[in-house]
């Protein structure tokens, strides 16, 4: 095959696997709003533990139909990538319940530079100044969008603080442990979704009582509830793996700068969806300037020297066949 028709094809399925991701998250939160808006669910990390043993069915399914080959991820490292992870979803939860939304918004956008950071210190990643300054102007865009009021107090700093590192360093290991010990995203998953899901189910009804001051076990499930559940539960399968795929293909960083695409089409179908009293000039310009961003990333990413690891490389542990 041609080095041109290669290029093609990993372009293409580059694409794909983000329309993915885009298709799926923004879904997601459209059923969850439902979900919790308007049939009460508000048991959003035992919701989550759902979607991970739904996640872990898919892939125990897979694996007996033959798609997914046997694979092995040291235990040590297990532990470690569910106990960020959790981190990670807890800390979101109890972020967005004790600060404002304005503070929470600059907490997620502080992701991007933490995960250069990690990139950097760990991968011996190096950005070239292009790259840097698309990076800057992603973070100012979405932040005139997302950016109102805010304010902060001791406890709300502190749970944002733990969600931004987790989560970045979630989103690094992903990268990280299909690199090192060659995994497809179905076999990372496969090794880090019953984790996750038995210590989520287990923990997540006494996290969401202590949050919401209800129980999930007295919640008055009905057929419409239910089918939103389980509706959530089917796309968070999609979403999961294709997180898995576009860290896989991609790095943290670059998923969470194009990321910020998906925030972007939430506001808009927030707009169409739930009345445009948001919608302002102050937004508008923020969406161009994010969209400017983004591509002038993507441009400045892709070019030579834009984004490259210095002379590092990573050891590697050959578990399967590709």
């Amino acid at each position: 095959m041609a080095p041109a028709s290669k290029a093609e094809k990993k372009a293409a399925v580059d694409a794909a696997a983000w329309m993915f991701n885009v298709v799926t998250s923004v879904g997601i939160i459209i059923v969850n709003k439902a979900l919790m808006a308007t049939y009460g669910f508000s048991f959003a990390t035992t919701l989550t533990g759902m979607h991970f043993a739904t996640t872990t069915l898919m892939t125990a399914v897979l694996r007996m139909l033959g798609y997914v080959q046997p694979s092995h991820l040291p235990l040590t490292d297990l532990l470690k990538f569910v106990l960020v992870a959790n981190f990670s979803i807890v800390g979101m939860n109890v972020s967005l319940m004790w600060n404002s939304v304005g503070f929470y918004q600059i907490a997620k956008l502080s992701m991007i530079p933490v995960s250069c950071l990690l990139e950097v210190v760990l991968d011996k990643i190096r950005y070239s100044r292009d790259t840097k300054l698309s990076i800057g102007v992603v973070l100012l865009g979405v932040g005139v969008c997302t950016v109102t009021d805010v304010s902060v107090n001791t406890k709300g700093f502190l749970a944002a603080f733990i969600a931004v590192w987790s989560t970045s360093m979630q989103q690094y290991y992903v990268h990280f442990l299909q690199r090192k010990y060659s995994l497809s995203s179905f076999n990372l998953l496969g090794h880090t979704a019953p984790a996750q899901a038995a210590s989520l189910l287990l923990l997540g009804p006494f996290l969401d009582y202590w949050l919401t001051d209800k129980r999930v076990d007295k919640f008055e499930f009905n057929t419409a509830s239910l089918i939103f559940i389980i509706l959530s539960c089917t796309i968070a399968v999609g979403t999961n793996l294709s997180q898995f795929i576009c860290i896989g293909r991609f790095t943290a960083v670059s998923f969470q700068v194009l990321g910020h695409m998906k925030t972007i089409l939430v506001l808009i179908m927030g707009f169409f969806f739930f009345g445009k009293e948001g919608l302002n000039l102050q937004v508008v310009f923020g969406m161009v300037i994010a969209v400017a961003g983004m591509i002038w990333y993507g441009n400045a990413s892709s070019k030579p020297g834009g984004k490259e690891r210095k002379s590092h490389s990573l050891p590697t542990n050959k578990t399967e066949t590709r």
